[in-house]
């Protein structure tokens, strides 16, 4: 592009209006490496055409556009360049709407931003660019959002950072007068140039590492893989990382033995034995299987856990042996027990025959082991029955259904006229060989003896013979019992009594029901609720008796008293205190023994006592109604420092409802809310305030060459505080050296400021030297090269050259780097 009329060197043309600002540190690091690096500023005044042919000018001749580091630094440009109307464009522009450093490519955080009051405002077209306000008279050394197409002045500086200064695993940051070396993650030193180291890893046991170091052994990156031995597999994770923070990213795994899954007990009829080398149930671990007698093995005798965690084979089986299959013979049953399972060893089959039919042959067979029974299946044959003769005076006739006389075979029998059979008129032969009955008589027509009924009397007369035909016989009862049946009974010709014996019952009384909340005893020698009963009654826990509480029954079959009543025990009619309400229930009447009753409070009130009572059996309340108070909140001070407060309490000192209003004394502010109240929670509204002493604008770092020593007894510059303001040497005080702050929040006079005293004849340049170790070597070469540079500028005559540069319009600005 075409250059502006400007130049780096001093011996161009008399339009050169370039300064050169240079700041010298030494610097030493720790490979013991010397030498002088500098970090430079360098302006022109000359208008560029526009932003970029600015910064193209600033990166051909020297490293980019401004580049600010802090405020210290913004001040010092303000105070040593010159002022140029068009003011001067700097390294920041806006980029996809974002105000970016141009140099590094980074956003402009919040905390580092410079803006002008109002500013960026984007006013007009193109405003993406910024300048830097140089001596102006608002707003001095803030920035400015302008258009970049604008002609300005321009601030450029040239870098100490180069590709030597820092190892490729380092960023070089430019600090004043010097620079440093940030580290990527992972590696440290000056120069970035060492990884950060792990732990040592070895092998674990029963397996093995490999290891791959990026950097150096077990550093930054090294990773290590793990692998286990046959049989063994890895617990954690396989593979490790060095961090950056020197820890591995996962802690060392260990092999751990594969693990088959347990095995059940040893299969039924068997027994199991196994050995583990190693664990249990693990890897190479083994068991072998034998049978019990009865039982034959079905699979492999022996199974092992292999390297994968698998058992070699299911466990084997034990399978019973197992017996021919029976069946019942004919004509009989067959019931069986099968231990292990069906017709199998120790399977046993008991036999039977049916009614009437018996066996031949062993009743139960047994399975052995051997697969064999005990014997052969048994068989059924009828049951036979001794042969009958016919009873004297008597006829029979018999059906005989399988063999003359033999099981099913039935008889019947009937006497002759006048004659009774004694015995049974039929008989079979049973299941066992027997007859039925025995074989019948035939005699003279009998009735049945009687007997006087229990607590009664009979009376008999027989004609004929004892108890047989017209015989007669007549009953009655003692005191307290009734006759049930007929009084008199006679003997039939068919050998029965016109009627059952009569019997004598216990007079009854009527069946007493147990009286509401009421319990009762009896005592019945002879029947519930008969002759001779008694009966006691007691009433339930909290009800009282009315009445008899014993009565009994009487030989006419009436009770001697009437039934009692239990009515329920009262306690006192509870009120409902103030402030409160209560719910009851009364499940035996209204204030009587069970009531209950909860007791609550209106909102803002707490109950002082037990919020519940109940009626006892003895009538008595347990406990009393509890009153409603006022709920309190916590007590409040004061508000300490010069503040006074004033309360009401319309129930209870600092209880609800309460009302607090809080006020401090002049020069005071109050922090806080001016009145709070007590709530229904027991909580106060708002935090009691405080009273602040009033405060007044801070006095911020002053720049050199004004400075002060400030005394603060209410707090940092606040009602009282003063300030005692001077001027550095060669300056002095403009305005009144004491500040004091006032009760109304302002300083008693402006701050001073401070001017430079009128200077020898002559022309002036400020160096300031950099401290540190090298600082009095500094400082002499810069007083040799500000005398070099005098002498270029003055000539040979040694006065100065007024033509070839404002000399008088330049200063030499220099920054005092950090120690």
């Amino acid at each position: 592009m075409e250059m502006p009329q400007a130049s780096i060197h001093f011996r161009q043309s008399q339009y050169c209006r370039l300064l050169a600002v240079i700041l010298i540190a030494f610097n030493h690091d720790s490979g013991g490496r010397g030498g002088v690096e500098a970090w430079m500023y360098n302006y022109s005044t000359v208008p560029m055409r526009n932003w970029d042919s600015a910064r193209l000018w600033c990166r051909e001749h020297f490293t980019d556009m401004l580049a600010i580091q802090n405020q210290e630094e913004i001040s010092f440009l303000n105070q040593l360049l010159p002022f140029n109307p068009q003011y001067y464009w700097m390294g920041i522009r806006r980029l996809e709407g974002v105000w970016t450093w141009v140099g590094t490519r980074a956003r402009l955080s919040r905390e580092a931003e410079n803006w002008a009051d109002g500013e960026p405002n984007n006013l007009g077209v193109g405003q993406d660019c910024v300048e830097i306000y140089i001596k102006r008279g608002e707003d001095t050394a803030k920035w400015n959002d302008d258009n970049c197409r604008k002609r300005k002045g321009t601030v450029c500086y040239t870098a100490s950072c180069s590709t030597q200064s820092c190892s490729i695993h380092g960023v070089c940051v430019e600090t004043i007068g010097n620079y440093t070396c940030l580290c990527t993650a992972g590696f440290l030193g000056p120069r970035c140039e060492a990884a950060v180291a792990c732990e040592p890893v070895e092998d674990p046991e029963q397996g093995s590492v490999v290891c791959d170091h990026a950097y150096g052994t077990f550093r930054f990156n090294s990773t290590c893989q793990f692998s286990c031995s046959r049989g063994y597999q890895l617990a954690g994770e396989p593979l490790l990382t060095c961090q950056a923070s020197g820890n591995w990213d996962n802690p060392a795994p260990k092999c751990q033995v594969h693990q088959c899954l347990t095995l059940n007990s040893a299969p039924s009829g068997g027994s199991m034995n196994c050995s583990n080398p190693i664990a249990l149930n693990s890897y190479n671990s083994t068991c072998e299987v034998s049978c019990d007698e009865g039982f034959e093995l079905k699979g492999p005798e022996k199974i092992q856990c292999d390297h994968t965690g698998l058992w070699t084979d299911n466990v084997p089986n034990c399978t019973v042996v197992r017996c021919p299959i029976l069946s019942s013979p004919p004509l009989g049953n067959m019931s069986c027990v099968h231990p292990l399972a069906s017709f199998s060893f120790t399977s046993t089959c008991s036999f039977s025959c049916e009614e009437g039919y018996s066996l031949t042959g062993d009743h139960t067979l047994t399975c052995l082991p051997a697969g064999q029974w005990t014997n052969h299946t048994p068989a059924c044959e009828v049951v036979q029955c001794d042969a009958l003769k016919v009873p004297h005076r008597a006829s029979m006739n018999c059906l005989d259904p399988v063999k003359p006389f033999s099981y099913g075979s039935a008889c019947r029998f009937t006497c002759d006229e006048g004659f009774l059979l004694s015995g049974s008129n039929t008989t079979h032969c049973s299941s066992q060989g027997n007859w039925s009955q025995q074989l019948p008589v035939c005699q003279v027509v009998r009735c049945p003896i009687l007997s006087s009924p229990p607590l009664g009397n009979m009376s008999c007369v027989h004609p004929l013979a004892s108890f047989s035909f017209n015989s007669t016989c007549s009953f009655s009862c003692e005191e307290g019992y009734s006759l049930t049946g007929d009084h008199t009974l006679t003997c039939l010709p068919a050998g029965q009594w016109t009627n059952h014996t009569p019997a004598c019952e216990v007079v009854q009384c009527d069946a007493l029901k147990v009286p509401h909340r009421a319990s009762m005893n009896c005592l019945d020698p002879v029947k519930p609720f008969s002759y001779g009963s008694a009966c006691r009654f007691t009433c339930d826990e909290g009800f009282l008796l009315s009445g008899s509480n014993t009565t009994h029954c009487s030989s006419q079959g009436n009770w001697s008293q009437q039934l009692p009543v239990c009515q329920v025990r009262p306690c006192d009619t509870l009120t409902v205190p103030p402030h409160g309400s209560s719910s009851c229930s009364h499940p035996h009447g209204p204030f009587s023994f069970g009531s209950h009753c909860v007791f609550s409070c209106e909102e803002g009130f707490q109950l002082n006592g037990t919020a519940q009572t109940e009626c006892s059996s003895l009538g008595m309340w347990t406990s009393d109604v509890p009153p409603c108070q006022a709920r309190p909140c916590p007590l409040l001070a004061t508000p300490p420092h010069h503040g006074w407060r004033n309360c009401s309490h319309p129930y209870s000192s600092f209880s609800y409802r309460s009302r607090c209003q809080f006020g401090c004394d002049e020069g005071f502010l109050l922090q806080g809310a001016p009145s709070i109240n007590c709530n229904t929670s027991g909580l106060w509204s708002e935090k009691a305030p405080l009273c602040e002493a009033v405060r007044c604008e801070a006095l911020s770092t002053l720049p050199p060459p004004l400075s002060g020593n400030c005394t603060h007894p209410l707090g940092n510059f606040s009602l009282g505080s003063e300030c005692l303001l001077s001027c550095g040497e060669g300056y002095s005080l403009n305005g009144r050296a004491g500040l004091s702050c006032t009760s109304r929040g302002l300083w008693s006079h402006p701050v001073p400021t401070c001017s430079a005293e009128e200077a020898p004849s002559g022309r002036r340049m400020l160096v300031y030297v950099a401290a540190g170790a090298g600082g009095a070597v500094a400082g002499i070469l810069l007083l040799v090269a500000a005398a070099l540079l005098v002498k270029r500028l003055t000539g040979k005559t040694g006065q100065p050259n007024m033509n070839s540069s404002s000399f008088e319009e330049r200063e030499n600005p220099a920054f005092q780097p950090d120690d």
